[in-house]
């Protein structure tokens, strides 16, 4: 045992995140944390790093009780988180970044440039990884953001490196890479804890799981005396029927036209139609173009060339607002950066996209916020304390709720969704799924991007495969499996 929590509990005023959870990390294992959005890990996860100290219950570092009064004890400790976005300085060398808060120097304490740059690729080899210590960290793909920091928790001689969704970003290379990567740790004795949503991957890699359920422990052990299925039940307490629940509709009139839509540079004679009650998935890899071609659509970014077109009727290019008057609505695939305003409240969030119609002689009243936002909460079974709380406080699946009740409040007639299930829990995927396909039922024309396969092929009617800003491909839900879009969206073959 390197590091445990023992019975520990954390309240937030009237709310209680952690209630009598124990947790034990191990040298050279891989311990995966599951649960729901709100279900404590995070909480968790602070509690080990020295950011929140626990109101009862022990911490205990090589069998001894201890105590992290802050970050920098945690650290001290040989505790290192490794976020799902990470935290570094963009305009330092990779070198300069690893290093951070421990350069070598030389005598008279200048910084001794080689040698930083040596330790930095000594890290990069112990993790079997190849990436120039002399480039700027700016530019780095989010995968190569998180080994930076991963190298920069094995040069402080971290024995706990603590791993908040580190693959949701990335794609199917990056998480074979990564992978690569924790085995390389836990062969120089790390105990790793995993946070992940994606069930496959947690079995793949992990040894052992404890599942959190409302802030209450539920189950740890080794993952061996489990199943996918049964693992899911005990995160959620209860069966789920359908993570996919598709409704069989009948597609309507065209409502969403596409023409020849180009972006020099991202993507090329981009053509599709949307039809009312249809789900029309965008596939591909990680930066062949899907989000910024929901981008163009929905007027965020202005194309270079083609026209959109819904129900038969132009709308401007690169406005927004154009698109929100003819009943387009979008979710963006990062709802903390681009669909929401995080320190305002969930009320105020869940109206932003409907001030106009809210408003009176210029002005909002508080009350007609608070009253659809009720309403909203209700049809999406939102968790929250106070409707006036910050959205921040929420978890990812709930603030992905909000962003839908933001745009499902206007009634659209085309929906796009990127990314709509990216970070949150088995249940509430299940739930967010179950929305757009009832969404659908009602007429709505939905456009959706997702790199999740299985997603793509529950939820979609037709699938549009994109690669290098090209559409290669496209299949009904009849002929569309994994295999046939893997092969046209690396161009290996065009179905």
């Amino acid at each position: 045992m390197v590091i445990a929590l023992a019975e520990v509990s954390k309240s937030f005023g009237a709310v209680r995140a952690l209630r009598e959870v124990s947790l034990t990390l191990t040298a050279g294992r891989a311990h995966a944390l599951l649960g729901e959005n709100g279900a404590g890990k995070s909480t968790l996860i602070k509690v080990l790093a020295g950011v929140h100290r626990p109101d009862s219950g022990q911490l205990l570092l090589d069998g001894a009780p201890a105590r992290f009064a802050s970050p920098a004890d945690a650290k001290a400790a040989g505790v290192a988180v490794i976020y799902q976005e990470p935290t570094l300085f963009g305009d330092l060398s990779v070198a300069e970044n690893v290093a951070m808060g421990r350069h070598p120097t030389r005598r008279g304490g200048m910084i001794d440039v080689a040698a930083m740059r040596e330790q930095a690729e000594e890290l990069f080899a112990r993790l079997g990884v190849d990436i120039d210590p002399r480039r700027p960290a700016r530019g780095l793909s989010i995968a190569d953001q998180q080994l930076v920091e991963i190298a920069k928790a094995l040069g402080s001689d971290a024995r706990v490196i603590i791993m908040d969704e580190p693959t949701a970003a990335l794609s199917g290379t990056e998480v074979r890479r990564l992978f690569g990567v924790v085995g390389a740790l836990r062969e120089h004795g790390a105990a790793v804890l995993f946070v992940s949503h994606r069930i496959d991957e947690v079995f793949e890699l992990c040894q052992e799981a404890t599942v959190l359920r409302d802030g209450g422990f539920v189950w740890s052990g080794p993952l061996h005396e489990q199943t996918p299925d049964s693992v899911v039940r005990l995160m959620v307490g209860r069966d789920l029927d359908a993570l996919f629940p598709k409704q069989e509709v009948a597609a309507g009139e065209t409502v969403l036209s596409v023409r020849r839509l180009t972006r020099e540079g991202v993507f090329t004679d981009v053509s599709f139609d949307v039809k009312a009650g249809e789900i029309l998935a965008l596939a591909g890899l990680v930066g062949a173009g899907r989000s910024e071609i929901a981008r163009a659509v929905f007027g965020v970014d202005k194309p270079d060339g083609g026209q959109v077109l819904v129900r038969g009727k132009r709308i401007r290019a690169g406005s927004p607002g154009a698109a929100m008057s003819a009943g387009i609505g979008f979710v963006p695939e990062d709802r903390r950066q681009q669909g929401l305003v995080l320190d305002a409240s969930i009320e105020r969030n869940a109206a932003l996209a409907s001030l106009n119609r809210l408003s009176r002689l210029g002005f909002v009243r508080s009350r007609d916020e608070r009253s659809l936002a009720r309403d909203w909460a209700v049809k999406l079974q939102l968790k929250f304390a106070h409707l006036t709380d910050p959205v921040a406080v929420l978890s990812g699946g709930n603030q992905q709720k909000v962003v839908l009740a933001k745009w499902l409040s206007r009634r659209p007639a085309v929906l796009i969704v990127d990314e709509p299930t990216r970070g949150i829990d088995v249940g509430t995927k299940a739930e967010v799924h179950r929305l757009l396909s009832e969404l659908a039922a009602q007429g709505v024309a939905i456009l959706m991007i997702s790199s999740e396969l299985p997603e793509v092929l529950g939820m979609a009617d037709r699938v549009l495969v994109v690669r290098e800003g090209r559409t290669v491909a496209e299949l009904a839900r009849a002929e569309a499996d994994e295999e046939r879009i893997v092969l046209a969206a690396t161009g290996v073959a065009v179905a």
